[in-house]
């Protein structure tokens, strides 16, 4: 009898251990949409409640997110888009911006060789070749079922009804209003600033989408609104040309795809760095069990941030453009290699940096980017990040056009071994040259289990980006949270260099730091970070949906 007792209770503490939690987001039966502003969102989920697909939802949210969003949202920038069909099929989309035709390694240095201040962050001269309308109409000749016409109309319709100013987008153009006026003159349209609960109607940006609406990809490309863009950059001293724009086309990739223990890993591939990098942080963790260490424990983050360190050494020396640089996957993410990599770790000491890296190579790259999940009813997934780079991009904005251009440039080594605005270093695999895309971090990662679709998941956070959504998928499969508690659970970062572990804010005690400081680890000290806002999607075991919408920022889960 104390033998069933003894098996009776161990059965029912495995039963507790693996249970599914509650979920603590939005929960829908049949579709979603994640993003940054509950307009985009919405708007997302009207399209497919009119019989559309995931793939004209993703058009209309990324549209719409220019509108909503314009501090990342955009016409003017570029990104990636990973999905999964519902037959199980995948597949990676880069439609990252190139730089121009006459762009070479040397542009923004000076004669002494030394980097120029601000010339590949502001203005003219910062912005690439965007490539985000040449990805929504690739999305819809290969996916789309609905016409381009009504995917736009309730994107222009937003434009037109104007958006309602939210407290923190007041607040982020306010922090950037100076530097918007110094770019534009004080005739731009964003000379007047805006407060909480003020509309904001874009004109102008109605009649450019109106433009692409009737006139389709080429507008943008070889069209008036091309012959505008190029011109206005070319007035204020960039580089793009009417060629630039006519030249550029979006890459269809094949994404990394790994497994974790029963999990498999759908992941953007270079010129993206996140699915290399999330793949190497995962197997270098694998053999450890982090799932046996309580999250946030010494031992929890000590695991992850070795792991963190290793794969950032390699992700800023090795990866760039593979259209450009030998970029040696095989040996990157093989067994042995990652083996390799972890010898020197313990749980006893801090391993050194500079005992790991390929030279002295930082990374820098702009939070200000937007990712947005989507679930359709039939089962499609679309996993989307995309950018300006930095906040409102160059803070160049057209206002004949009515966007703003991305700053997308400064993503490139503009001298391999110098740090960019954001804190990465590059090698010359990320060097400049025409028509090469600069590297990246975004990560839009689809997740399977057991063969059928599992989590939806992406953030922007710029080199943050990639511990964020490593993260949050160990907070829900190692650490067994909702998809919202895996949201808004507090996050830390390392990225090789700085040898140091950012903190949010909340969640991480002063005993628990003075531990980690003990065995050798530097904490960043001073302002916290946010790292992320993430954006997820979780199929709970009975096929209903859960929303992770972070609450960093306005970001909301809609569905039906």
């Amino acid at each position: 009898m104390r033998k069933l007792t003894f098996w009776g209770f161990l059965l029912l503490l495995a039963n507790c251990i693996t249970r599914t939690p509650e979920p603590t987001g939005l929960v829908t039966t049949k579709a979603m949409v994640v993003s940054a502003r509950e307009e985009a969102s919405r708007i997302g989920i009207e399209i497919m409640k009119k019989g559309g697909n995931a793939f004209d939802a993703m058009i209309a949210t990324e549209m719409a997110l220019a509108v909503a969003y314009p501090f990342a949202g955009n016409l003017g920038g570029g990104g990636f888009m990973v999905y999964r069909k519902a037959n199980g099929d995948i597949g990676g989309l880069d439609y990252r911006e190139k730089a121009p035709l006459t762009a070479h390694k040397d542009m923004y240095l000076d004669s002494l060789g030394n980097v120029i201040p601000e010339m590949s962050t502001v203005g003219a001269t910062a912005v690439g070749v965007p490539g985000t309308v040449a990805g929504i109409f690739e999305v819809h000749e290969k996916f789309g079922t609905l016409p381009i016409k009504e995917i736009l109309e309730p994107v222009i319709a937003l434009v037109e009804n104007g958006v309602v100013v939210t407290e923190k987008q007041a607040r982020r153009l306010e922090n950037n209003w100076e530097k918007i006026i110094k770019v534009n003159g004080d005739s731009t349209f964003f000379f007047n600033q805006c407060m909480p609960g003020d509309t904001i109607k874009y004109p102008t940006l109605g009649r450019t989408l109106r433009r692409i609406s009737e006139n389709g990809r080429d507008e943008f490309y070889k069209g008036e609104t091309a012959k505008i863009l190029a011109a206005f950059i070319q007035k204020r001293g960039g580089y793009i040309t009417e060629e630039d724009l006519a030249r550029y086309e979006a890459k269809w990739r094949q994404p990394i795809v790994f497994n974790y223990k029963d999990l498999r890993i759908i992941s953007m591939s270079p010129p993206s760095s996140g699915g290399v990098t999330i793949n190497q942080i995962f197997k270098m963790i694998e053999p450890y069990d982090i799932g046996d260490y309580a999250l946030h424990s010494p031992k929890a983050i000590q695991l992850f941030t070795e792991a963190a360190r290793r794969a950032y050494a390699d992700r800023n020396y090795y990866l760039g453009d593979p259209d450009f640089a030998d970029i040696p996957l095989d040996v990157l993410l093989s067994q042995s290699y990652l083996k390799g990599r972890m010898k020197s770790f313990s749980f006893e000491q801090a391993t050194p940096s500079d005992e790991v890296g390929h030279g002295t190579l930082e990374i820098l790259e702009s939070n200000e980017t937007t990712h947005y999940s989507i679930v359709d009813p039939q089962g499609n997934a679309v996993s989307v990040t995309t950018t300006l780079n930095g906040a409102y991009g160059s803070k160049l904005f057209c206002d004949e056009l009515g966007f703003f251009l991305n700053n997308q440039m400064d993503d490139f080594s503009a001298k391999p071994g110098v740090p960019n605005m954001f804190g990465l270093t590059g090698a010359e695999a990320n060097s400049i040259a025409p028509e090469k895309r600069m590297l990246s971090s975004m990560t839009p990662t689809i997740v399977e289990k057991d063969d059928k679709l599992w989590m939806v998941v992406g953030t922007p956070g710029g080199s943050r980006i990639i511990t964020a959504v490593a993260q949050t998928i160990l907070n829900v499969y190692e650490f067994n949270l909702s998809m919202q508690e895996a949201v808004n659970t507090p996050r830390f970062h390392h990225q090789w260099l700085p040898d140091s572990i950012s903190f949010e804010k909340e969640g991480f005690s002063r005993a628990l730091k003075d531990k980690l400081k003990a065995k050798g680890y530097q904490i960043k000290e001073g302002k916290a970070p946010i790292i992320g806002k993430v954006d997820a999607i979780l199929v709970l075991p009975d096929g209903r949906l859960e929303g992770g919408a972070d609450q960093r920022g306005d970001d909301k889960a809609v569905g039906f």
